[in-house]
């Protein structure tokens, strides 16, 4: 089948460097916020009592009003979609509630960079796929009082909160993957649906940066572009009402193995102050517990996102099991600050949209949801992902649970045959294929005439158009198939099943112009390709924390113990 090469016109590009207001907000990770600007914490007893709201006079620097929103703005992600797992009533079918609602179109990038729609399972389930998106625009009043910045009023926002959900077809378990702010990668050509501008696609890029870029179908592009993930919806949370949220919670259990204070003499510290052993905490002392860099373990963000995910867990645990949370009235009160602080895509406009995705999401039980962070490595003073990053993908894309209790599932998956391709494929003798050598390994040279061999062993199989790449060998660990866009999906499938490849080695890759075969060192002679065993094993490097465990308690750096 071939592919479309047609260019649309297009408005023309805006600039795409980077403002240096942008960078100022994105590489802000030093104060935290003195507590003595943010109202100081007393434990008496194990039990802990905030103080009030600070002011926003002249001593409080943009560093900390920075900390701030970056913390409401993920308090609201987490409340808005533990409200939906854990709170769907009959009440949310008021129609009053659809106003609030604000929604945008879901996948802005191009066609080439989207992931193919995820298939269903042998019993006719599908996985569902769901990115949260904690935003720190300053758009309104509200937010504008929340997050401070008078300079980046109304500005490009930022989504520097992501996390994808993955809820499994069969219902049986949930995972989410975390992906720190500062992630440098590709970004792709995004296209504003509102007035037509279109935004180059970036290299090296921060992922936060996504957002600003025609809203957030340009972030769910980026990580279908990167994961290969399909994205059935998204969820775009802001800062404003979430303290009233958090105080309609009724407290959330945390846990530290020292007495914590997070602050230092010179400003830094989000003005944390708890006894060790487990206490709930809410409103402003929740605030500070999700803004806590400094004193929890190496004092890095990765450490934050840590403790963040433990309160989700937490936050779950307590909004299933709770009697005080079953009060319509306290729950109408998170539904309304919840329906008012999102931005959702077209799929999920509505409260009985909304009620029935709660419904998919209340069947999966508390002690098979999975917390983890895509594993990542350094890269300056930014991060980027790792290999171990590529496996955790392919686990959520392949439809495997991270807590390792899909034994059954992981046999199915590693079978040969592939899933019905999302496009039809053409006949085989009308299919376009290349196959190119790349046996080569770091001690072993490429075999001579492999990829002939496996050209020929294609026109056997009815592949009259299929040949021999005659480029210079290279080196690849596992054979694949690859191909540019969704609508050479099918004709991949169809090349990958004629020489017993499994699907997950078919890949969408920009670097080829149609299907292409290469065959790697696993592959270096016969006709009949051996499927290798595969590892379905969840990365250590992931951090992989889940939801029922209570006893996960935050390790307390040394120089923060009080």
């Amino acid at each position: 089948m071939a592919g479309s090469s047609g260019v649309r016109g297009e408005v023309p590009a805006v600039d795409d460097t980077v403002s240096s207001t942008q960078r100022d907000r994105q590489d802000q990770d030093a104060p935290e916020g003195d507590a003595s600007e943010t109202g100081s914490t007393r434990t008496t007893g194990g039990s802990v009592a905030g103080g009030g709201n600070g002011g926003h006079g002249g001593r409080r620097g943009t560093d900390r009003k920075r900390r701030r929103r970056r913390a409401l703005r993920w308090s609201a992600t987490v409340l808005a979609v533990v409200i939906l797992g854990g709170a769907g009533a009959g009440y949310l079918y008021y129609e009053h509630l659809n106003s609030n609602i604000k929604s945008d179109d879901l996948n802005i990038g191009d066609a080439k960079d989207r992931a193919a729609k995820t298939e269903a399972n042998s019993a006719g389930q599908t996985a569902l796929n769901i990115l949260l998106i904690g935003s720190d625009a300053r758009d309104t009043t509200e937010n504008q009082k929340l997050g401070g910045a008078k300079d980046t009023f109304d500005g490009p926002p930022l989504a520097d909160v992501q996390m994808l959900l993955h809820i499994s077809a069969d219902r049986s378990n949930m995972s989410v993957v975390s992906m720190p702010r500062d992630t440098l990668l590709d970004i792709p050509k995004c296209t504003d649906p509102d007035d037509g501008t279109t935004y180059q696609a970036l290299t090296n890029e921060m992922t936060n940066v996504s957002l600003g870029r025609g809203g957030p179908g340009c972030t769910v592009a980026t990580w279908e572009k990167l994961t290969d993930i399909h994205i059935d919806h998204f969820m775009m949370i802001d800062f404003s009402g979430v303290v009233s949220m958090a105080d309609a919670i009724g407290g959330v259990p945390v846990c530290v193995d020292a007495n914590v204070y997070s602050h230092t003499s010179s400003g830094k510290g989000s003005g944390l102050k708890l006894e060790e052993g487990t206490t709930p905490v809410k409103g402003k002392q929740a605030l500070q517990w999700l803004r806590t860099r400094y004193g929890f373990e190496d004092d890095t963000d990765l450490a934050r996102a840590k403790a963040q995910h433990m309160y989700m867990n937490s936050m779950v645990r307590e909004l299933r099991a709770n009697a005080k949370l079953t009060n319509p009235n306290k729950l109408r009160k998170l539904a309304e600050a919840a329906t008012k602080a999102i931005t959702v895509d077209d799929g999920l406009d509505t409260i009985t949209k909304m009620y029935d995705l709660a419904g998919e999401l209340q069947k999966v039980p508390t002690d098979r949801i999975t917390m983890t962070t895509m594993p990542n490595r350094y890269q300056g003073s930014r991060v980027v992902p790792t290999d171990d990053a590529t496996q955790l993908f392919r686990l959520v894309r392949d439809d495997i649970a991270l807590d390792g209790k899909d034994a059954k599932k992981t046999a199915v998956t590693a079978s040969p045959t592939p899933t019905v391709a999302a496009d039809p494929a053409a006949a085989n003798d009308k299919i376009a294929v290349q196959v190119h050598n790349g046996t080569s390994t770091d001690t072993q040279a490429p075999v001579r005439g492999r990829a002939t061999a496996v050209k020929e062993l294609l026109v056997g199989k009815g592949f009259d158009e299929a040949v021999a790449d005659t480029s210079a060998a290279t080196a690849e660990a596992k054979t694949v198939v690859r191909y540019p866009s969704a609508d050479l999906q099918g004709d991949a499938q169809a090349v990958a099943k004629a020489l017993g490849i499994p699907t997950s080695q078919v890949k969408k890759s920009t670097d080829v112009s149609g299907v292409m075969v290469v065959v790697g060192a696993d592959w270096r002679s016969g006709t009949t390709y051996k499927v290798a065993e595969t590892d379905d094993t969840t990365p250590d490097t992931a951090g992989a924390i889940n939801a029922s465990d209570t006893t996960q308690c935050m390790h307390v750096d040394p120089d923060y113990i009080w």
